[in-house]
């Protein structure tokens, strides 16, 4: 455990005495507060807020936020009190720990939606102050280092929700460090078989990946002393995450991973970053493509490098980053390097356009109601790199990765984009899906009488034009699902003897609304309009209770749909009895997976995993919390693995023995030769949980034969 005195030392060496003694005072506050409470992990409860400001104090951050990482759970867990931080410690660490404090007081239908609404409110409190998500990073850092503790279903959960919030976070935060840490943990825990198998691979690559490092940074160091430029040069092995977004993104196999080495060269001066360069590029061939100016094009976190990746040595393709000192302290430590907040006055100024995709994030935020709408949304926002482009006039606008003439038209103003007709890039007409590149000026075509399309939310890539064309469709879809559901109750109504007008009027619908689970009487409404519930059903709410009993006879007596579920203990729906609910043949969800429900009309509910890329786009209205009733296993379901092995004799028959031997029944299987002596065994077995899943997968991974096992998706 972190000792008080090691955090005391090295935040002496930057901050005054003053500083240092209310750090130590909040160390006995903190003491004092979380005695007799213990962690997990069997140790006392202090060691986490300790390890949180030791994070911090690493980062080089002022004395509040170290104060705050010290009392942030205080709040929550013990007696303390806001009012009481703020007597002790004053406003500003008072401010911080109120914004980082977890209690919420609002009533949620999900812990979904639970866990969305919290994302949204530390948004917002970063926005009053940026320090609150350095302690939440801090705080999850340690959180995510101690896993090990909890039970599976609550590692995967913190898994996903780091590497979909907190980890894009830091990296637009600048905080690559913070950054690195949380990707490494997030796939440690949320794919453990691939997360072996890459560190594997890079611990089988190390001897011979050093020998190369060493040799490459003294070619790059000799020739930059032979040009008077006396700068640094620092080579290593990409990291885990770094390789598996790698894989994932190209489709390629660990071996098909050819560039795992990369170079930062550090030198004095913007001059020698250009020149250093040239330099490089006079070694090794450049891959066309594969350069980047983030020096005079910086990254929205105001990052600065040069990227360049060349043909090495025995040709290995490398990468090589090329920066000043200033630029490396910027790029390790982000917003962080840059921490002025004693000058109080002009905090607001000195932010300047670093937080411009902060500012971004909160002008849409306030359009999406759903949470989870706001969350994949804020995903979008977060994960993507920046391309740069230009207004007629000149103007620099920056866009995520792969944007089109529609992103940029929103940027300019939601108007512009609501009746964008078409666009130019540098001069000519071109489809309003075209990706947008680095340099492109753009001009965008307006016709008063065009509207959005929902077309459009299959290439737009920006949160901004994804929440306000979203917006506009919901507004005029759900007036058209009010109209439609008033004429379907009205028609249900005559048959069944109900005035519907008049019972709007005298208010006899209030009870319904509350029955079905809704706010206001226009969401019952409109749930009726897009078909979620039927007109007869809500108007049999209406009856008195003796025809309500005859209704429902009447009902079942035709043999209406009263399917049950497949294994009714295995999945809840909030608020839902008594529908079909299938699985999806695309992702295979299991028991331990996080889920999310789809009304497919006709089919009941079909349960996907929440990280299926087929959930991405459903109509969001559609889409129905669901979660595993319990942790008792369930009937064997299905699972695809793809197990990458050497193309021998009896390989097939091993790999078969062993699921055999662990009571594993193969549904179906393909097998396909390569033309490098390697083949791929794709098989659909039958298991009961993610937990008994990767255990077969770790089996089949210890086999001579096998070189990759992992689980897949449908192909």
């Amino acid at each position: 455990m972190i000792r008080i005195t090691d955090i005391l030392d090295q935040a002496s060496t930057y901050l005054p005495p003053t500083d240092v003694a209310l750090i130590q005072k909040a160390y006995v506050f903190s003491a004092a507060a979380h005695a007799g409470q213990i962690r997990l992990s069997g140790e006392p409860y202090l060691s986490h807020p300790l390890e949180v400001s030791n994070i911090l104090v690493d980062l080089r951050l002022d004395a509040a936020t170290i104060v705050a990482g010290l009392l942030h759970d205080t709040v929550e867990d013990t007696e303390a009190s806001v009012p009481q931080i703020i007597e002790l410690f004053g406003p500003e660490v008072g401010a911080i720990v109120e914004g980082v404090t977890k209690i919420s007081k609002m009533n949620f239908e999900s812990k979904e939606q639970a866990q969305a609404e919290n994302i949204r409110k530390m948004i917002l409190a970063m926005a009053d102050d940026i320090r609150v998500i350095l302690v939440k990073l801090a705080d999850r850092l340690h959180n995510i280092s101690t896993l090990e503790f909890q039970k599976e279903y609550k590692q995967r959960a913190i898994a996903q929700e780091t590497l979909g919030i907190y980890a894009p976070l830091a990296n637009r935060l600048g905080l690559y460090r913070v950054k690195v840490q949380l990707e490494n943990y997030g796939i440690k825990y949320l794919k453990p078989d691939v997360y072996a198998q890459i560190s594997e691979g890079i611990n089988r690559y190390q001897d011979q990946g050093q020998a190369y490092i060493d040799k490459v940074s003294t070619m790059i160091q000799d020739v930059l002393l032979e040009n008077d430029i006396h700068g640094r040069v620092k080579g290593r092995i990409k990291h885990v995450y770094s390789i598996y977004h790698k894989m994932k993104q190209r489709g390629l196999t660990l071996d098909q991973i050819f560039d795992m080495i990369a170079f930062r060269v550090i030198v004095t001066n913007l001059r020698e970053c250009y020149t250093a360069l040239g330099l490089v590029h006079s070694l090794w061939k450049p891959v066309p493509g594969k350069f980047k100016d983030y020096i005079s094009m910086p990254k929205a976190n105001m990052y600065q490098s040069l990227h360049s990746t060349v043909i090495g040595p025995e040709g290995e393709r490398i990468e090589i980053q090329i920066r000043t000192e200033e630029m490396h302290q910027l790029a390790e430590n982000g917003v962080a390097a840059h921490w002025s907040y004693k000058e109080h006055g002009s905090k607001k100024a000195q932010e300047g356009d670093r937080f411009s995709w902060l500012r971004q994030i909160l002008d849409w935020q306030g359009d999406l109601k759903d949470s989870r709408d706001f969350m994949s949304t804020l995903s979008m926002d977060l994960f993507q790199d920046e391309v740069y482009v230009f207004t007629p006039r000149g103007q620099v606008k920056e866009l995520p990765e792969g944007a089109t003439p529609v992103d940029f038209a929103y940027t300019i103003h939601t108007e512009v984009g609501n009746r964008c007709a078409g666009a130019k890039v540098n001069g000519r007409i071109v489809p309003l899906n075209t990706a947008l590149k680095n340099g492109d000026t753009v001009e965008i075509i307006t016709d008063a009488s065009r509207n959005p399309s929902r077309d459009w939310l299959q290439f737009v890539k920006s949160g901004k034009a994804r929440s306000r064309i979203k917006h506009w469709i919901g507004t005029e879809e759900r007036t058209r699902s009010l109209a439609l559901a008033k004429e379907l109750l009205e028609k249900e109504g005559r048959r069944m003897g109900i005035n519907v007008g008049k019972a709007i009027k005298n208010g006899d619908f209030d009870p319904v609304v509350k029955e079905f689970s809704f706010r206001q009487i226009d969401d019952l409404f409109s749930a009726v309009g897009h078909g979620r519930i039927t007109a007869r059903q809500v108007l049999r709410k209406l009856l008195p209770k003796e025809e309500q009993k005859h209704e429902e006879r009447k009902v079942a007596g035709t043999g209406a749909a009263q399917t049950k579920p497949q294994d009714p203990d295995s999945i809840s729906i909030k608020g839902v009895d008594g529908v079909l609910i299938r699985y999806a043949q695309c992702c295979n969800p299991l028991p331990g997976d996080p889920i999310i429900g789809y009304i497919s009309r006709g089919l009941g509910v079909t349960v996907h995993t929440q990280d299926c890329p087929n959930v991405a786009n459903m109509e969001i209205e559609r889409l129905l919390d669901v979660s595993w009733g319990g942790e008792e296993e369930s009937k064997a379901l299905p699972a695809r693995i793809k197990v990458v092995c050497k193309n021998q004799r009896g390989v097939l028959g091993m790999v078969s023995s062993l699921l055999a031997k662990e009571g594993i029944n193969i549904d179906s299987g393909q097998f396909t030769s390569g033309v490098d002596g390697m083949s791929e065994l794709d098989f659909v077995i039958e298991v009961k949980t993610t937990t008994q899943l990767y255990g077969i997968i770790e089996q089949l991974r210890k086999l001579d034969a096998v070189q990759e096992v992992t689980r897949s998706s449908a192909g």
